[in-house]
């Protein structure tokens, strides 16, 4: 299992963990959502949970609980800007297509079922 960052994402992770004073890393998780299935969520954490997994890149931390890692295993995270959106945009070979607007996904039958909540 494993997830990796880009030199941009990271330095973004680092600088919201800097502006918030606090933290350990950014959370990545997946909740039922959207036109397509999933959605990625976000949360700067300052604790780890049981279950987790974390993952370090460039100097950065994500982790992502056991549910959602089924479905963002193998993931590259970058930190891009398209026009004036900034935002995280995942490479992630589970996807097997997404919807119009790029806020949802489903995952290829491999992966278990969609979790119930947002993790």
């Amino acid at each position: 299992m494993t997830m990796t960052l880009t030199e941009n994402a990271a330095l973004q992770i680092q600088r919201r963990l800097e502006k918030r004073g606090k933290g350990i890393a950014l959370r990545i998780g997946v909740k039922k959502v959207g036109c397509t299935g999933l959605a990625h969520t976000f949360e700067l954490i300052d604790e780890l949970g049981p279950g987790d997994h974390s993952f370090e890149s460039h100097g950065a931390r994500i982790v992502v609980d056991a549910a959602s890692l089924e479905f963002l295993d193998g993931s590259r995270i970058d930190f891009v800007t398209e026009g004036l959106k900034q935002t995280f945009k995942f490479d992630n070979p589970n996807v097997e297509n997404e919807c119009g607007c790029g806020e949802s996904f489903n995952v290829k039958k491999k992966a278990g079922p969609a979790p119930t909540q947002a993790t």
